[in-house]
């Protein structure tokens, strides 16, 4: 698997503070983000070990981890 297809983690986040965990790949993360930004309603996400279906009007943000790793605390 190369760096490209290599799942990313992130959480999205919905009005009234709760918040999904999602492992996507880096070309389904890329039609969340423009889904996102033409404003559409309803979006089917393929995560790597589920398929979610999101009401996009309700998403307050998205986080995506880094995957930096680091050391210490």
């Amino acid at each position: 698997m190369t760096s490209d297809e290599k799942a990313q983690k992130i959480s999205i986040g919905f009005h009234g503070g709760q918040s999904l965990p999602a492992r996507v790949k880096p070309s389904e993360l890329s039609k969340l983000r423009s889904a996102l930004e033409a404003g559409d309603s309803w979006f089917e996400l393929g995560a790597e070990d589920s398929t979610v279906v999101l009401d996009l009007k309700r998403v307050d943000f998205l986080l995506i981890d880094s995957d930096e790793h680091r050391i210490g605390f």
